[in-house]
């Protein structure tokens, strides 16, 4: 069983911190959700105001379409993992993930019995006596998510549970997370700083900024089309241009800059507002001639080989940073340091954003 979660113009604060600003989410039943943004941007409040550990200072949240205000998280149809994960280190395996059983009266045997249905689902079949000490990293995650689906929430909450797992095991786990969620179909919302586990896992993700969401959206529209500069930001590296729209027709505008004219989008939630011109390095190209379009002269500065790409940093004529991150395919050869060359891009892959917004799903 699964259940959706609304957050109705929620704000928290601490004093006169604001922590969380007029949030207004409406999370589905079943949905991989993220909460994606840098410390201290309130992601970690609305968990605990979910779970129930913090009151909302304003606002309704409805679990299940139940307003869950005077409810103590207990009561609550949720189970939230720690970043520590907490687990009983005298306690061997079963009896870690049966613990809330036996809190709620049920005998051992049915307890052991749960126990051993939820090492299957999470991968360790033959674990169920061993102790905590004996589990790598990534296990120990594993453990915690069982100890958690055994109370069947409706909701699983999880506050940044890899951040301590080395990259390797976070990319396994990230894997993993997402097989167990599809499987049990309970409602995640998880709790991140990282771009990349936020896109590789979610099927939303909110990106949040002091308090405020500032687009909900799924990952590629989050990737490839930010509502705002901060989103475009975070997420993602980005060239990034000032100057001022010139002309604007039918979606797209000229921009001027100290370095040249552009041609780029101009969303619908742009128009009239102070933008600055993004585009990602990836969608930057370095060529030996000028463009027709969106082509500026520049001096390679610095070529880094990363492996499966190369990013290229070059400085502009009146001393503007660029970069271009090119595959590492095979396909041509590798420019050097101190080249003079010209890197463009396509009208199409460039936005003008202004800085933030906010927004609500």
């Amino acid at each position: 069983m699964s259940a959706g979660i609304e957050l109705d113009n929620v704000c928290c604060d601490f004093g006169s911190f604001r922590a969380v600003d007029h949030v207004n989410v409406n999370i589905q039943p079943g949905e991989f959700f993220s909460f994606l943004g840098p410390s201290g941007c309130g992601k970690t409040t609305i968990l605990r105001m979910i779970s129930g550990f913090t009151d909302p200072t304003e606002g309704v949240i409805r679990i299940g379409g139940t307003d869950v205000r005077g409810q103590r998280p207990n009561q609550r149809p949720t189970a939230l993992i720690f970043q520590n994960l907490a687990l009983f280190p005298l306690m061997p395996i079963w009896e870690n993930i049966a613990f809330g059983l036996e809190v709620r009266g049920v005998d051992k045997a049915k307890r052991r019995k749960r126990a051993e249905e939820l090492l299957a689902l999470v991968d360790l079949h033959d674990s169920a006596d061993k102790m905590v000490s004996q589990l790598s990293g990534g296990q120990k995650q594993r453990v915690a998510i069982a100890r958690a689906l055994a109370v069947e929430p409706a909701v699983m909450l999880l506050d940044e549970p890899l951040s301590a797992l080395d990259l390797k095991l976070r990319q396994h786990m990230r894997a993993e997370l997402r097989a167990i969620q599809k499987r049990t179909g309970v409602t995640f919302i998880y709790i991140t700083h990282d771009q990349g586990e936020a896109l590789a896992m979610s099927d939303r993700v909110g990106v949040m900024s002091q308090g405020r969401l500032q687009q909900v959206a799924n990952p590629r529209d989050i990737y490839n089309n930010p509502v705002n500069g901060f989103v475009a930001s975070f997420v993602g590296e980005n060239n990034i241009l000032k100057g001022n729209v010139q002309a604007a027709a039918d979606g797209m505008a000229g921009f001027e800059t100290a370095i040249g004219t552009f041609k780029a989008r101009l969303p619908e939630t742009s128009a009239g507002k102070a933008v600055k011109l993004y585009v990602r390095p990836e969608h930057v190209a370095l060529t030996n001639a000028a463009g027709a379009e969106n082509s500026v002269p520049v001096t390679l500065t610095e070529v880094a080989f990363e492996g499966n790409f190369i990013t290229v940093h070059a400085v502009t004529e009146n001393g503007t940073d660029m970069i271009a991150e090119l595959r590492n395919d095979g396909a041509g050869s590798v420019p050097a340091s101190g080249s003079k060359m010209h890197m463009t891009f396509d009208a199409r892959n460039a936005s003008l954003l202004p800085d933030s917004t906010t927004t609500g799903a």
